[in-house]
C-alpha cells in the first residue's frame, strides 16, 4: 500500500482517545451507581445507553444500575382503571395497584436484562459477556402516614444488602435495583428509584452516583452550572422553584456527598454520548456536585513543576514571560499557587517577598482554553490575601504585554525608583517592563 492510498486517521478522534487515558485507569475498579427513569427507558437514545453501560463494564467498571418506571406505571394504572394519586410528588399506592406497578418494573428489568445480553456481530455490544443480575437486595417500610395522607404501600429504603450486591460485583455481574423493595413480612413496597439510588450508593461507598435525566445537568440564567458544593446545592434549592427532577437529583447529590459519596453527576439520557463525555474528558457534559470544590486554588507543591512547565512554556517562548529552569522551577515552588482540575494545572501566579513591607507578583499565567472566566483575578486575590497574612502591604508586577489586565486589578503605574532596591537593582532595563503597584 502506498503512503498516499493509507486511510487516514482522524487527529480529534486520537487527542480524545488519548487524553482519555488516565480517567480510565482512575474509573478501572470503582463502583458506579447510575439511576435512569422511566422516561429514559422510552426514549430513542436508551439502546446507545446500554452499549456505553456495555463499555464502561469493559474497561473494568462496577455497575449498579437504578431503575424508575413512572410513566409506565401511569399508563398502566391508566390501562386497569385504577387510581393512585401523587401527594407531594409521591405516589399513593392502594394495594390494587401494586399487579400494576410491578408489571412495569418487572417489564423494564427484563428489557435492560435483554439489551445487556446483546452479543450481536456488527454491533457495540459484540464480544460482550455481561451477566446481569437482580434480587431482593432492597429491604422497604412503609412510607406511612404523612401530612395525614396514608401513602398505603408507598415504601422508603430501610437498608441495602451490601455483602450480596458487592459479592455480584466480584463476580464482574452489573446489579439491576428497580424501584421496589421487600419488607420482611414478605410485602412488596413501591419506591422512589431516587431513594433507592442513593441509598444504595452511601451504603456501597460508592465512587460515583450518576442521575441520568432529561436536561444536560443544572443550567442557571441559560448558563450550565459545571460544578456545586453541598452548601451550593441548598441555596439553590431554596431560592428557586425546581421541577420535580431537577428537585430530587440535587437533594439526593447533596446528601450523597454528606455521607461519603464524593462526585454525584447530573447528566443527559438524551444527549448521545454525553454519559462518556462526563466521565472520560475534563470538562464533562453536566453539572458535578462534589464534597470539595472541583476546582480549586492551592499552593503549589513539588509534584506540581512539570504541569508548571507545560503551562508556562509557550508563553517564555512568545517572550511573554521569563523564562524559568525546571532547576529555578523546584528550588522557588513555595512561592508559587496554581489552580488544579481534575489533576491538570490550569492557572498559576507567584509571589516573591522583596522585603518587609512588599511582595512582587509574577508569572500570572492561565491556560488559554480558560481564560474566558475569572481564574486570573482568582489567584490574584488569593496572593493578596497571602500577602495580608504575612503582613505586607504591598505588591509589585512588572510586565510588557499585560499592563492593562494590572490596571483593571487595582494596580497603578510607578517609576521602576519606587521598587524595593534590591529588587530596583535587579531591574531588567533589556526588557523595558512597566512597573505597577498596588496598595493593599
Amino acid at each position: 500500500m502506498t503512503t498516499s492510498a493509507m486511510p487516514q486517521i482522524n487527529p480529534e478522534y486520537v487527542h480524545w482517545f488519548r487524553n482519555s487515558a488516565p480517567y480510565i485507569n482512575t474509573h478501572r475498579g470503582k463502583t458506579f451507581v447510575i439511576m435512569f427513569g422511566g422516561e429514559a427507558v422510552n426514549h430513542p437514545n436508551f439502546s446507545t445507553l446500554i452499549h456505553d453501560f456495555a463499555l464502561l463494564h469493559s474497561l473494568g467498571i462496577k455497575l449498579v444500575l437504578v431503575h424508575g418506571a413512572r410513566p409506565q406505571i401511569e399508563k398502566n394504572l391508566k390501562d386497569a382503571d385504577i387510581e393512585s394519586p401523587l401527594h407531594q410528588d409521591i405516589r399513593v399506592t392502594p394495594r390494587v395497584a401494586m399487579p400494576s406497578i410491578l408489571q412495569a418494573v418487572g417489564a423494564i428489568r427484563l428489557q435492560i436484562e435483554a439489551q445487556l445480553s446483546m452479543g450481536l456481530a456488527n454491533s457495540p455490544m459484540y464480544g460482550s459477556r455481561i451477566d446481569a443480575v437482580s434480587g431482593n437486595f432492597v429491604t422497604a417500610r412503609p412510607y406511612g402516614i404523612r401530612d395525614g395522607v396514608d401513602y398505603q404501600m408507598t415504601g422508603e429504603v430501610r437498608s441495602i444488602d451490601v455483602e450480596a450486591i458487592k459479592n455480584n460485583l466480584l463476580h464482574d455481574h452489573i446489579v439491576i435495583l428497580g424501584s421496589m423493595g421487600y419488607s420482611a413480612t414478605g410485602e412488596v413496597f413501591n419506591l422512589l428509584a431516587e431513594d433507592v439510588a442513593l441509598s444504595a450508593a452511601v451504603a456501597l461507598g460508592a465512587d460515583k452516583l450518576i442521575f441520568l435525566g432529561e436536561e444536560v445537568g443544572i443550567n442557571h440564567n441559560d448558563r450550565l452550572l459545571r460544578e456545586m458544593i453541598p452548601n451550593e446545592v441548598d441555596r439553590f434549592l431554596r431560592d428557586r422553584d425546581l421541577n420535580c427532577e431537577i428537585n430530587y437529583f440535587l437533594s439526593c447529590a447533596s446528601n450523597a456527598c454528606r455521607q461519603g459519596v464524593h462526585r454525584t453527576h447530573i447528566i443527559s439520557y438524551a444527549k448521545n454520548g454525553a454519559l462518556l463525555e462526563e466521565l472520560f474528558t475534563r470538562d464533562g457534559s453536566g453539572t458535578l456536585i462534589s464534597h470539595d470544590p472541583y476546582e480549586e486554588i492551592r499552593r503549589a507543591d513539588i509534584d506540581d513543576v512539570v504541569g508548571l512547565i507545560k503551562l508556562l512554556s509557550p508563553l517564555e517562548e512568545q517572550g511573554i514571560l521569563v523564562s524559568r529552569s525546571r532547576e529555578r522551577l523546584v528550588q522557588e515552588i513555595d512561592n508559587y499557587s496554581v489552580i488544579e482540575r481534575d489533576g491538570m494545572i490550569l492557572g498559576c501566579a507567584a509571589l516573591y517577598p522583596l522585603d518587609a513591607n512588599s511582595a512582587e507578583v509574577a508569572c500570572v499565567a492561565v491556560h488559554p482554553e480558560y481564560r474566558s472566566g475569572s481564574r486570573g483575578a482568582d489567584l490574584l486575590a488569593f496572593l493578596e490575601q497571602q500577602a495580608r497574612s504575612h503582613g505586607l502591604h504591598k505588591l509589585f508586577v512588572l510586565t510588557t504585554r499585560t499592563a492593562h489586565w494590572f490596571v483593571e486589578q487595582g494596580f497603578a503605574e510607578v517609576e521602576a525608583s519606587a521598587l524595593p532596591e534590591a529588587r530596583r537593582e535587579k531591574y531588567n532595563n533589556g526588557r523595558n517592563s512597566k512597573v505597577f503597584q498596588k496598595n493593599l
